[in-house]
């Protein structure tokens, strides 16, 4: 087995190392890798502003012991094969607190219940009552109002399309506007 020199670290000693974690699941080589790169991997991570760097050094070579089997030499060096499991984990992490838990007991989140009968036919009514008066209403008004809310003209623009003062366009929405209030009150026409 590889060690790891007292000066300096080899990359050769670093691969060796994880291939015999990944090959034999050899505990005195994981334990060499975990004393040489967990304050590494601790401080990467601490730089991120990643607020459980310690947690998520410790995960990191949790699945460097479990996945020390899928490394690859010839794919690239041990040590970026451990930083990108890091890496990863800090990107993760990242996403979790910018992006918390779908929590489906929120009450936000729940569907109002029901309308009682009762209030779906009171507003089936008022719709009722809105669609007689709005083929009450004169066509100048009508036309004025379908354009306003279908057509989703403004004032000004129904005023250009019309040739009509922008004055005339708002008395006629005014108008119109009043008639309803009143059909929906059941008052009849409006004064």
């Amino acid at each position: 087995m590889a060690r790891i020199d007292d000066d300096g670290d080899t990359e050769a000693g670093l691969t060796a190392l994880l291939v015999a974690v990944g090959t034999n699941g050899d505990v005195e080589a994981f334990e060499a890798l975990f004393r040489h790169f967990a304050p590494r991997i601790k401080a990467y991570l601490s730089r991120g502003g990643a607020a459980s760097a310690d947690e998520l050094m410790q995960e990191a070579m949790l699945i460097v012991w479990r996945r020390a089997a899928l490394y690859d030499p010839a794919k690239g060096s041990a040590a970026a094969w451990i930083f990108a499991i890091a890496r990863n984990l800090r990107i993760d992490a990242y996403r979790r607190e910018k992006r918390p838990e779908f929590d489906p007991s929120d009450p936000a989140l729940v569907p109002d219940g029901e309308e009682p009968a009762d209030m779906r036919l009171a507003a089936s009514e008022d719709a009722e009552r809105l669609k007689l008066a709005l083929t009450q209403l004169p066509p100048d008004q009508a036309d004025v109002l379908n354009r306003s809310f279908f057509s989703d003209q403004s004032q000004s623009e129904i005023a250009a399309e019309l040739k009509v003062p922008l004055g005339t366009v708002k008395s006629r929405m005014r108008l119109a506007f009043a008639k309803l209030k009143a059909a929906l009150r059941g008052t009849g026409e409006a004064s």
